[in-house]
């Protein structure tokens, strides 16, 4: 695994602030992956400019950014699944 510049890593913090929604394109290459179509949101960018990530599934597992196939959530669809969720803003 390469190690990030710190140029790039400011550059994904800038990009993807915590908060950020994001849905999964495709399932994550580990052994026991999350799937694709699953939702969260990014908590923080860590200095491997790896997405420190919270599941809507529960689980902790984070995101490696420029591997990962992922898209960002739009402000309505963000909102249409916390509040499918009981979530408050």
């Amino acid at each position: 695994m390469r190690i990030p510049s710190e140029k790039e890593i400011e550059y994904y913090r800038r990009k993807y602030p915590a908060g950020t929604r994001i849905q999964l394109d495709a399932d994550m290459d580990d052994p026991q992956p999350i799937l694709a179509g699953t939702k969260g949101t990014i908590i923080t960018i860590d200095d491997m400019a790896q997405a420190v990530m919270k599941w809507d599934n529960g689980r902790g597992l984070s995101l490696v950014l420029g591997h990962d196939s992922f898209h960002v959530l739009s402000q309505e669809e963000s909102i249409s699944v916390e509040s499918d969720m009981g979530m408050q803003l």
